[in-house]
């Protein structure tokens, strides 16, 4: 008997900031606050499957179970400059055709507040699923003009991302984490 591939059929966003004089730990408590640290995490690239659904991080995370493998996209960045805002998101962008494929973006910076963030992660998607697609568009316009484009075109239906943003903490490490997460 053919064994299929593990295809995901749900996913979610989740996104934490951890704190500690340790780089490592800061991480491990960006993990609890995204309430995914006992997951064993594998990081995947960016398609978001055909005919998978979002559902709520409390939904999804109910259904995880220590130790499990868990299959995620993960955008990270930390910082141990006091007063440096950092940052980090997934952005997605899903298309009209459920049977299609999607793309999940990864971005960090810093200096960036929460809507430039969250925006660019979803441009990275957008931009990619419109390529993809064949959406004709003028990659030199900004991402209201790109955005309208798209979603005009009635190929991509929308986008999404989970930005994380916060400000470095005098003698400590400040890690953000933003997630998407895949389950069965």
């Amino acid at each position: 008997m053919l064994q299929r591939p593990f295809v995901p059929s749900r996913a979610f966003f989740t996104r934490g900031i951890g704190r500690h004089k340790n780089k490592l730990q800061s991480f491990e408590l960006a993990l609890r606050d995204a309430g995914i640290e006992k997951q064993n995490l594998v990081y995947v690239s960016s398609i978001y499957p055909p005919h998978c659904k979002m559902i709520s991080v409390q939904e999804g995370i109910n259904e995880l179970l220590p130790g499990e493998l868990t299959f995620c996209v993960m955008a990270r960045n930390a910082t141990n400059e006091k007063g440096r805002l950092v940052g980090s998101a997934v952005g997605m962008a899903f298309p009209a055709d459920e049977s299609q494929y999607g793309y999940i973006s990864e971005h960090h910076a810093f200096g960036a507040d929460e809507t430039e963030i969250g925006d660019f992660a979803e441009d990275l998607a957008s931009t990619m699923l419109a390529t993809t697609l064949g959406i004709d568009f003028d990659p030199e316009k900004d991402y209201d003009e790109r955005r309208q484009i798209y979603m005009m075109s009635g190929q991509i239906v929308d986008s999404a991302s989970a930005p994380c943003v916060t400000t470095g903490v005098a003698g400590l490490w400040t890690t953000t984490i933003s997630v998407a997460v895949f389950l069965p």
